[in-house]
C-alpha cells in the first residue's frame, strides 16, 4: 500500500523502540539467531558497510604508493577481455591480496590483479578479474573495487562479460553492446545506509549505459567491420546454468542474454556518477526448444575466440574518449 504522502517514491522509515514483549524466546535457537542477525537502526544510527569512506581511502592509499596517476577510464576485464591486459602499458601491477578490502577471486579464469598504466593514450586502471555473488561474496564486497576505482579519479567504466544468448537471431561468438539490464540477483549493492558523499540515496537508472559511449562503440565497430548486436542483459545468481523454463521466463521478461555478473558493478558506478559502457560475448545459445548441454570449458573457448574483436573494439573506444 502506498504511503499517502509519498506518491510513487520510496520513503525511508524507522522502527519503533523494542519493548519487552518483542524480546526473542531464548529457548528457540532460530528466533534468537534471527534477532541477533537483524538490528534496528534509529535515525543517526549506522550499520556496518563495506563502502565506508575509511575503507575506500585505505585501499586508495595503498594503490597510490605504486601508481600516482589519475585514471581516465576504469576497465573490468571480465571473460572476453583478458587479451586487453597485454595491450596496457603497465606502470604498476598490484595483486588484489595487497589492497585492503579487495576480495580474492576464486574463479580460475580471473587473475586477481589491478593493472595501472595507459591504453590508447589514456590513463587506465584495469581489474584483471572480478567477483561474483555465487562465490559467496556480498554485493557490497563484489562492488567495493568500483568505489576504489572511482575514488582514484576514473569517470568512465568499461565492463565485459560472457553470457548465454536467448535471442534466436544471434549466435555464439557474437558481440553485444549492453543497452540496458535486468537485476534478478535478489539483492542490490546499495541496500543499507547511504553515504551522500558517494552518491544519492535513490539514483536514477533510466540510462545506466551511456548513450554517447554506445554511439562511439557502434561507430568503431562499423569502421572495423565488426558485427555488434545491441540488447538487454539479465543478471542471475548462478552458479548453475538455467533450465529451459527459466530461459523462457527470462526471454519473456525482455532479456536478450543472461549472465552472472556486471549489474552490481554498473549500479554502483552509476550511483557514483560514472559513465558506463558494457559489452557481452555470447558464448552459447540458450533456446529452450533446442537447448543442448554445455560446459564452462566450452564457454571459455568461445569467449577466447571472440576476444580479439572485443579487444580491438574497446581499445578503439578508449582512444576516442
Amino acid at each position: 500500500m502506498k504511503d499517502s504522502n509519498s506518491g510513487d517514491r520510496p520513503v525511508d522509515r524507522t522502527r519503533r523502540r523494542a519493548t519487552p514483549a518483542d524480546q526473542p524466546d531464548v529457548s528457540n535457537p532460530l528466533q534468537l539467531q534471527a534477532t541477533q542477525e537483524y538490528r534496528v537502526v534509529r535515525p543517526g544510527g549506522r550499520l556496518p558497510t563495506e563502502h565506508s569512506t575509511e575503507r575506500i581511502g585505505a585501499a586508495v592509499r595503498v594503490i597510490r604508493q605504486r601508481f600516482a596517476g589519475t585514471p581516465d577510464v576504469a576497465i573490468v576485464l571480465g571473460t572476453g577481455l583478458g587479451e586487453l591486459a597485454s595491450r596496457i602499458e603497465t606502470r604498476a601491477v598490484i595483486d588484489y591480496g595487497d589492497i585492503p578490502g579487495f576480495p580474492l577471486s576464486t574463479v580460475e579464469s580471473h587473475a586477481g590483479r589491478l593493472l595501472c598504466g595507459t591504453l590508447g593514450g589514456k590513463a587506465v586502471v584495469a581489474m584483471q578479474g572480478r567477483f561474483h555473488r555465487y562465490e559467496g561474496y556480498t554485493l557490497q564486497q563484489v562492488t567495493f573495487p568500483i568505489r576504489v576505482l572511482r575514488a582514484l579519479g576514473a569517470t568512465t567504466l568499461v565492463v565485459s562479460n560472457a553470457c548465454g544468448g536467448m535471442n534466436p537471431l544471434w549466435a555464439p561468438g557474437d558481440l553485444m553492446l549492453i543497452s540496458d539490464h535486468i537485476n534478478l540477483l535478489g539483492d542490490n549493492p546499495l541496500v543499507g545506509p547511504n553515504d551522500d558523499s558517494l552518491g544519492p540515496r535513490f539514483p536514477d537508472m533510466s540510462d545506466p549505459y551511456d548513450a554517447a559511449l554506445r554511439a562511439l562503440a557502434r561507430e568503431a565497430a562499423l569502421e572495423r567491420g565488426i558485427a555488434l548486436r545491441e540488447g538487454v542483459y539479465v543478471a542471475v545468481t548462478g552458479p548453475n546454468l538455467e533450465t529451459r523454463a527459466e530461459y523462457r521466463m527470462l526471454r519473456a521478461l525482455g532479456a536478450d542474454v543472461v549472465g552472472m555478473s556486471t549489474v552490481p558493478e554498473v549500479i554502483v558506478a552509476v550511483h557514483g556518477g560514472m559513465r558506463v559502457l558494457g559489452f557481452s560475448i555470447i558464448t552459447d545459445q540458450c533456446l529452450p526448444d533446442a537447448l543442448e548441454p554445455t560446459s564452462v570449458e566450452k564457454i571459455i573457448a568461445v569467449a577466447r575466440e571472440t576476444e580479439p574483436k572485443l579487444t580491438d573494439l574497446v581499445t578503439a573506444v578508449v582512444e576516442r574518449l
